[in-house]
């Protein structure tokens, strides 16, 4: 089983209180939910503005208590660090009782039977769970199986923007399929790296921590180029190094277009936008056809081809 446990908090007394951590925290919860065919994923369970530390504390144990495959808990809302490490704030918190160390969720995920034990933090100083503040700190050692996504460093805030917290509104996006890979699997290593490209030159840098012995999927999505028609690269190409030829009648704005012809370039084009392929000669797949140039594969495309040819794809 793949168990999700989803915690937004907006309700903090006083000034503390927070815009959009519920709302982030149901859009994710959504998309967890389900594949983006509909079919069934985590089983998730959202508990929005948690109380205490204890109510929130239970929640996390029962669902790292399992043996599922995947237990992911995902938090939005403020984050604390001291001297001796960072906490995840609950609303009932108090002087030198900020809410649930990190440490102490990661000591509780790392002990899990769990085969995928998944922590994603979107709140200030998210970096500090799994760093080493203390000498002989075992809850920083990641064991097998731990991923944490978080979206600041340890000295730094997570910002807030339009009512949305920046770091799960890329998240969100990278859910979509904005960092689904040439399968349409969205795995936590192309999340970090969507979400890192994305943010450019904030200040604000997500942190990737894992302790993996293979890749997994969060969620999988429609793929850009289907199986079916990344079969045809071996078809196109007969060589790794080979060309394919274009012309005028691969394009439909040409005079005399090629409907055969129209839909391989259709193909190719978005071939192209995963980094399969690319044009010769030219900047543009356009270019190349009515000027009659070609393509060629890129490095990625001959990883394809090559495993295309060895039929283990």
């Amino acid at each position: 089983m793949r168990k999700a446990l989803v915690v937004g908090i907006d309700e903090y007394p006083g000034g503390a209180k927070l815009k959009g951590c519920v709302n982030d925290a149901m859009e994710v919860a959504g998309l967890l939910d389900t594949n983006a065919d509909g079919s069934p994923n985590f089983d998730v369970m959202v508990s929005n503005n948690v109380k205490t530390r204890s109510v929130l504390k239970s929640l996390v144990l029962d669902l790292f208590k399992g043996d599922d495959e995947i237990s992911l808990f995902y938090f939005s809302g403020h984050g604390y660090v001291t001297d001796i490490g960072g906490y995840i704030v609950t609303p009932d918190f108090s002087r030198h009782d900020e809410g649930i160390s990190m440490d102490e969720i990661l000591s509780v995920a790392s002990l899990s039977a769990a085969r995928h034990k998944i922590v994603i933090l979107d709140c200030c100083h998210a970096g500090a769970m799994g760093a080493t503040t203390i000498p002989g700190n075992s809850a920083a050692f990641l064991k097998e199986g731990v991923i944490i996504l978080a979206s600041s460093r340890s000295t730094e805030l997570s910002v807030e923007a339009s009512g949305q917290g920046v770091f799960t509104s890329l998240l969100i996006d990278a859910l979509k399929g904005g960092a689904a890979d040439i399968g349409g699997e969205v795995t936590p290593g192309n999340i970090y790296s969507y979400i890192d490209k994305a943010l450019g030159g904030w200040k604000q840098r997500p942190v990737f921590k894992a302790n993996i012995v293979r890749t997994i999927s969060l969620r999988k999505v429609k793929p850009l180029v289907a199986l079916s028609e990344l079969r045809k690269l071996t078809e196109y190409f007969q060589h790794a190094d080979s060309e394919y030829p274009l012309d005028p009648s691969y394009e439909y704005t040409a005079e005399a277009p090629d409907t055969d012809n129209i839909n391989t370039f259709k193909i190719l084009r978005r071939m192209q936008l995963i980094g399969l392929v690319e044009p010769v000669g030219e900047e543009y797949m356009y270019w190349a056809a009515i000027n009659k140039k070609s393509c060629r594969l890129t490095s990625m495309g001959t990883y394809y081809w090559k495993l295309l040819t060895d039929k283990r794809i």
